[in-house]
């Protein structure tokens, strides 16, 4: 408490700490938790609860984190380099983007804070187009309304993987108390002209001509609407219906459980507006607009979100089916280890390079020379890492609209496209299974007893366990036609199965019956693995 440099959070903690010395058991759980160690760098940088205490998102975090990012910044020979840093719209994020720009300026950088509460697209386009050393962006992606984060990326315009967040740990831990880390405001504010000039190069990206389609998309209470709509509008899609209760930044998020259109509901508004207008198609972006779902009407009129999966390979199909071989002779699409299989079979029919990394952007941005595409089963889309070396929900969004558009003109929908890449390469279906825990033991004892007694069979079928430790703690169980991939979440306190199976289909008549055997073994599978989770049927 003497050492923290926001008055308020003394006082918290001060109330925190007398109710616990008082004896009362909920102060004594909270204090112990609040305590129980600084925030470490995960998938996605720091992410937590907005609270006093070395164990959440507050002002002496953030000053003593950025301290730490200017040593190791001056470690690597950036000493006096530039630096961006910007912010999303969630409770702290003004106040901490703030104290980080000042420990910077007194540090000597040469500080750039973005004009506004923006996407971390944006953040992360100006990184490389401002030749930054480094950038951070104040946000806690699509986290629930209580957290907040802080996401680094270095001179590249990529997320720190190792040694970087291991070596920016030691430096914040070796950093002074936050209340002696020196601060100085004079960091430049930047002009509109950045995001002008993103959204230019964005509008560039529709590869075909057609721009009759009309749109129903959201926010999320998040930062995207703004940028979004212009984003559409400037690549020739005027079309465009917001929803209104979710377009303005609301950091209570009042109309979500959870501000993440993965969650069930998250979309609800969406779709039933998509109804409303007789959209062609349904575009979400989560609240810092890095991520982008797609709803579809089905053939009864329906609608439902598309998986991720289901958005990557129809991006990854029109990329390679469009992409300028003058200009990249030997291109590279990549997916992560948990998401489908089929783009690399994708891949493979058009002559083009397919890597798999591990899971996160900041390993799928760094998978090779030639990169055109890379996508993430959690909805994470980079379609554009020749200027966005990082998912973009609002280039995805733009390039969505485009193929839509383009399938539309042929008479055709995302459903039609999703069927013809079923015929060609195999039904793919793909779920995902979490384990929220409050004592994150739990998921320690779970992956420990998986890996010491791994199932034989699933689905009716024989498959092999693979431990990916020391690289990840992930294990992976496969088999014929069959795979399930169990990791805990880099972000929040879960644990997670990624399923997948395949089933061929031989023709277009085989494709029904192809896709009701896969649902079935799925369907099996699933069921499988919650006994093993222990969260029974």
């Amino acid at each position: 408490m003497a050492d923290d440099a926001d008055p308020e959070a003394r006082t918290e903690l001060q109330s925190v700490l007398a109710r616990a010395m008082g004896g009362e058991e909920a102060a004594i759980a909270d204090l112990a938790d609040r305590m129980a160690g600084p925030l470490e760098f995960g998938t996605a940088g720091l992410r937590g609860p907005v609270r006093a205490g070395s164990n959440g998102m507050n002002l002496a975090v953030v000053i003593r984190t950025t301290a730490g990012v200017a040593a190791w910044l001056d470690r690597h020979g950036h000493a006096g380099a530039t630096v961006v840093v910007g912010r999303d719209a969630r409770y702290g994020s003004a106040a901490f983007a703030a104290a980080a720009a000042d420990v910077l300026t007194a540090a000597g950088f040469d500080v750039r804070v973005l004009p506004r509460p923006l996407p971390t697209p944006v953040l992360a386009f100006a990184a490389p187009h401002l030749e930054a050393a480094a950038a951070i962006q104040i946000t806690a992606s699509h986290n629930p309304p209580a957290d907040n984060g802080y996401k680094l990326y270095d001179e590249t315009g990529i997320q720190i993987v190792p040694p970087a967040d291991g070596e920016i740990e030691a430096a914040i831990a070796a950093a002074p108390a936050a209340v002696s880390v020196p601060r100085a405001q004079g960091a430049t504010v930047l002009g509109e002209d950045l995001v002008r000039t993103y959204l230019s190069r964005v509008s560039a990206l529709p590869r075909g001509p057609e721009r009759g389609l009309r749109i129903a998309a959201t926010a999320l209470h998040g930062v995207g609407a703004e940028v979004l709509r212009a984003a559409l509008h400037e690549a020739g899609f005027t079309d465009v219906h917001l929803v209104a209760q979710q377009s303005e930044p609301d950091p209570d998020f009042p109309t979500v459980s959870f501000p993440n259109p993965e969650e069930p509901g998250a979309a609800d508004l969406l779709l039933a507006l998509a109804a409303e207008v007789r959209a062609d198609l349904a575009i979400a972006l989560d609240p810092d607009a890095d991520r982008c779902a797609l709803g579809v009407a089905g053939p009864g009129g329906s609608w439902r979100m598309l998986r991720g999966d289901e958005a990557g390979v129809l991006l990854g199909e029109h990329i390679l089916s469009t992409v300028d071989r003058a200009v990249v002779p030997d291109p590279l699409v990549a997916t992560t280890i948990v998401s489908s299989s089929m783009l690399a079979d994708i891949a493979t029919a058009h002559g083009s390079r397919f890597a798999q990394t591990l899971t996160g952007f900041k390993w799928l941005s760094r998978a090779g020379e030639g990169l055109v595409f890379a996508y993430e089963e959690a909805l994470g889309l980079c379609v554009n890492p020749g200027f966005v070396r990082d998912k973009d929900g609002i280039a995805a969004a733009v390039l969505s609209c485009d193929l839509a558009a383009t399938l539309k003109a042929r008479g055709e929908t995302l459903l039609d496209a999703l069927d013809t890449l079923a015929v060609q390469h195999g039904v793919h279906l793909t779920d995902q299974i979490s384990l929220r825990v409050t004592d994150l033991g739990r998921i320690d004892r779970l992956m420990a007893d998986l890996r010491g007694n791994p199932p034989a069979e699933l689905a009716g079928r024989p498959v092999t366990s693979e431990d990916l430790l020391p690289e990840a703690d992930v294990l992976r169980l496969s088999g014929t036609g069959a795979r399930v991939v169990i990791r805990p979440s880099g972000t929040e306190p879960k644990l997670k199965a990624y399923l997948e199976v395949t089933e061929p289909v031989a023709d277009e008549t085989g494709l029904a019956p192809a896709r009701r055997h896969a649902n079935e073994r799925l369907t099996t599978l699933r069921a499988e693995v919650h006994a093993l989770f222990g969260m029974g049927g």
